[in-house]
C-alpha cells in the first residue's frame, strides 16, 4: 500500500491551504461550527458558501475536463478533504448533485443530459435530491410502489418517497420509478427519472428529527410531471443506473468521514484534559478503544484508496466501510455523553453541542446508505459466499 505524496500533491495542498485561508472568513467560516443542515435560516448562506467553492473550482474536483472537471487525481481529492476539514470547512450541501447525479449521468446519461445539467451542478446554481427509498422499499429498493407513464411528451409521477434527505433545499430529484407493471422480476420495468421540485405535483413535507433539526423529508407526488427525455439510460432498465449510483454513494463518497471524526476525537480527548478527567484509568481505556477503532477505519480506508489510485476496484474491504464507520461514530456518540455527564442532558452549543448533535444524529446512520442488517448480509453471501 502506497499512500505518498508526490511534489505536484504537496504543492496541491499549498494552493489548498491558500484559497481556503483567503476565502473560509466571516459568516462562512462560523458555518463550520454547526452540523446541522435542515436550518433554513442558514441555507442562503450555504448555498453561498458552495457557490464561492465552485469559483474556486473546488467542486468536481476529478470530473473529466471535458465535462468542466478539472481533473484533479484521487489523491488530490482526499488532500482537499484532508484540509477542508482541518481549516473548519462547513458541511456540503452539494452531495447529491456533485457526488452522487454527477458521476452517474457521465456513466450512462445522453449528451443533452451531460450538456444541461452537468454545468449547473459544477456552478452551484443548482441542487439535487435522492428520490429512492419508500415506506415499503427502503432497504428492499426494488420494491418500488411509485408509478410513471408517458403522456405524450411527459412522464407524469405519483407516489411517495420518503427519507429524502435535504429535499427542502433541491430544485431537482433523480426519482426511482415502476414504468412498467406485471414484470417478472421486481427490479425489472423500473425507470431512472429527473424531475424539477418546484411544480404543483410535488410536496415536500419535513420531518423533524429527533436532533430538532428537519434535513429529512417525506416526498407526494400527485400527477408530477418531467420532460420525456429525462430518463437516465433506457426506460425499464433503470435498475442498472440504481446501482451504479448506489456504487458512488457506499463507494468512495464517505472516505473523507474519516477526516471529522478524528477532529471529534481530538476534541473529546481535549475536554478531558480541561475537565481533568483524561488521567482516570476507565476513561483512558474507554478513549483508547476509540481511537483503535478509528484507526482501523483510517487503514481500511487506506487500502480502498490504495487500490483505486493503482487503477484496480476494491475488494472485500469496501463491503465492510460503511458498516465500520457507522458503528464506530454510534458508539463514539454514546462515550461523548457518558463524559459529559448530566451536562450531556442539557442542550447547548458549541462543540458540546455538536457532540450531542452527532450523538442523536448518529443513530441514523446505520440505517440510511444500506442498514447494518443488509450490509452484513451483502458480506456474509456476497463477499464470504455463506448461503442465504
Amino acid at each position: 500500500m502506497d499512500l505518498t505524496y508526490s511534489e505536484a500533491d504537496e504543492a496541491f495542498r499549498e494552493e489548498v491551504r491558500t484559497w481556503l485561508a483567503e476565502h473560509l472568513v466571516g459568516e462562512f467560516a462560523a458555518l463550520g461550527t454547526g452540523l446541522e443542515l435542515g436550518e433554513r435560516h442558514e441555507l442562503d448562506l450555504r448555498k453561498a458558501w458552495e457557490r464561492e467553492l465552485s469559483s474556486g473550482g473546488w467542486v468536481g474536483l476529478t470530473w473529466p475536463a471535458e465535462y468542466g472537471g478539472r481533473e484533479a487525481t484521487l489523491t488530490q481529492e482526499i488532500i482537499f478533504n484532508e484540509e477542508y476539514v482541518k481549516a473548519g470547512g462547513p458541511n456540503r450541501m452539494s452531495f447529491f448533485g456533485e457526488g452522487l447525479l454527477g458521476p452517474t449521468l457521465m456513466a450512462f446519461g445522453n449528451e443533452e443530459q451531460k450538456k444541461r445539467f452537468l454545468p449547473k451542478i459544477l456552478s452551484s446554481e443548482e441542487f439535487w435530491c435522492q428520490g429512492f427509498s419508500e415506506p415499503d422499499a427502503g432497504s428492499d429498493l426494488a420494491n418500488i410502489k411509485t408509478t410513471a407513464y408517458l403522456d405524450g411528451d411527459e412522464w407524469v409521477i405519483n407516489g411517495q418517497k420518503v427519507w429524502t434527505s435535504l429535499g427542502h433545499v433541491a430544485d431537482w430529484i433523480f426519482v426511482v420509478c415502476r414504468t412498467e407493471q406485471n414484470t417478472e422480476k421486481k427490479h425489472q420495468g423500473l425507470s431512472y427519472l429527473l424531475a424539477p421540485v418546484d411544480q404543483p405535483g410535488i410536496e415536500m413535507r419535513p420531518i423533524e428529527q429527533i436532533t430538532g433539526t428537519a434535513e429529512f423529508n417525506e416526498v407526494f407526488f400527485t400527477d408530477a410531471r418531467t420532460s420525456a427525455d429525462l430518463v437516465v439510460g433506457e426506460a425499464g432498465q433503470g435498475w442498472r443506473v440504481t446501482m451504479g449510483t448506489l456504487g458512488f454513494e457506499r463507494g468512495s463518497a464517505f472516505i473523507a468521514q474519516q477526516m471529522r471524526f478524528y477532529r471529534d476525537f481530538n476534541n473529546l480527548v481535549k475536554l478531558c484534559r480541561q475537565r481533568g478527567i483524561a488521567d482516570d484509568p476507565v476513561v483512558r481505556q474507554r478513549l483508547a478503544t476509540a481511537f483503535i477503532g478509528l484507526e482501523q477505519i483510517r487503514m481500511n480506508n487506506d487500502r480502498i484508496t490504495a487500490t483505486l489510485i493503482a487503477g484496480g476496484h476494491p475488494g472485500p474491504e469496501a463491503a465492510i466501510g460503511k458498516l465500520q464507520w457507522s458503528h464506530w461514530h454510534r458508539d463514539f456518540g454514546e462515550l461523548c455523553m457518558d463524559l459529559l455527564g448530566p451536562e450531556g442532558q442539557v442542550l447547548t452549543g458549541g462543540v458540546i453541542g455538536n457532540m450531542q448533535y452527532a450523538y442523536l444524529f448518529s443513530r441514523a446512520e446505520t440505517i440510511f446508505a444500506g442498514a447494518s442488517e443488509i450490509q452484513r448480509n451483502i458480506i456474509s453471501e456476497r463477499v464470504l459466499g455463506l448461503p442465504r
